[in-house]
């Protein structure tokens, strides 16, 4: 009989929608879900148990998953039907290794929040082995500033019960290749696209020719890394902006590059995407690239990022390997960790 399950995601931002759907889908569970919007950040991670205090219905599940924006401590509080019942956390990111921008408020709350629902949590899974890391190195760090009464083994008690579990990637059908760089990630500060700038221009002073696909969200707000290279290689771009699930498949098929220049990316599901369809990565050397890609795909500079890339486009690299990361490796893993 399979057990009744609630599913909260209390961030539905791209990402996180398409890991519910595939969830749903995919593993075999009685869901329930329930979900709120990707905005107001502060607003979701700290007030997500008020806003679902009148939406949760009053008979507890058998299980509970959670995605790390849940305030699981806080909801198991006000919710005292919830204790006893089997609750999972699961971690696209951590906030003690998200990068702050300058437009944002300082604060340790959100951390604050992951660490009391990891430990109010019963089993803990992470989307890559860095994002593991990183949180359990972020609170003991956090918690080595505090003054006094802080336990001890804090992150030895989190790693006892977390294991690393990725997002399911659905593989894309590689298509003969041309000379195209693609973009796949939104375009904030996270991502650092002033710095696919400065590898893009060096790369046009090699006399390289090459294509440029564009792809990803954007904001509200004008960026004026994609305005200076909207300006510089026009005639690069053939894709510009959010296109259709087909289009932008068939644009990963027939891409021969994917570079990234994130300077946060817990498991980087686009890039693996692209992989996936043939096309070489050109990754930072840090991240959740380290446990992914081979040394040979990854850059320390822009001068390196330049010469894998030109390598690429030459044919001179092999195309790499995804599969531990892929729904055919790891729907099994999935539902064997949720019966």
């Amino acid at each position: 009989m399979m057990a009744n399950t609630w599913l909260l995601s209390a961030y539905q931002a791209d990402s996180h929608q398409a890991w519910v759907r595939w969830l749903s889908q995919n593993v075999v569970a009685d869901w329930q879900v329930f979900t709120l919007p990707g905005r107001h950040f502060r607003w979701r991670i700290r007030g997500n148990p008020l806003s679902w205090l009148d939406v949760l219905p009053a008979k507890p599940p058998e299980m509970l998953l959670a995605t790390s924006m849940v305030d699981l401590a806080t909801l198991k509080g006000i919710m005292p039907q919830l204790n006893g019942v089997r609750s999972c956390l699961y971690f696209h990111e951590n906030q003690f290794a998200y990068p702050v921008s300058n437009q944002q408020h300082s604060s340790i709350d959100p951390q604050m929040v992951q660490l009391y629902s990891a430990l109010a949590a019963d089993e803990l899974a992470f989307n890559s082995q860095f994002n593991l890391d990183s949180f359990v190195a972020g609170v003991e760090a956090l918690l080595a500033k505090m003054p006094d009464h802080v336990p001890t083994s804090v992150g030895q008690r989190i790693l006892d019960k977390a294991r690393v579990l990725p997002v399911p990637v659905l593989p894309i059908e590689a298509r003969p290749k041309r000379p195209l760089i693609v973009w796949p990630h939104r375009w904030e500060y996270d991502k650092n696209p002033e710095r696919l700038v400065e590898i893009l221009t060096l790369l046009a002073t090699e006399d390289v020719p090459f294509q440029l696909a564009l792809l990803g969200a954007r904001g509200k707000r004008p960026v004026p890394a994609l305005e200076l290279i909207r300006q510089r290689f026009a005639n690069h771009i053939i894709a510009d902006g959010r296109v259709s699930r087909a289009q932008y498949q068939q644009l990963l098929g027939e891409a021969q590059v994917v570079i990234s220049t994130a300077k946060h990316e817990f498991q980087g599901l686009a890039v693996l995407e692209a992989v996936s369809a043939g096309c070489i990565p050109v990754v930072p050397n840090d991240l959740c690239y380290v446990e992914q890609y081979p040394d040979s795909y990854r850059f320390n500079s822009n001068n390196e990022a330049v010469a894998l890339i030109k390598q690429a486009l030459a044919g001179e690299l092999a195309t790499v390997q995804v599969k531990p990361w892929l729904q055919s490796s790891l729907t099994s893993a999935w539902q064997k960790w949720l019966q």
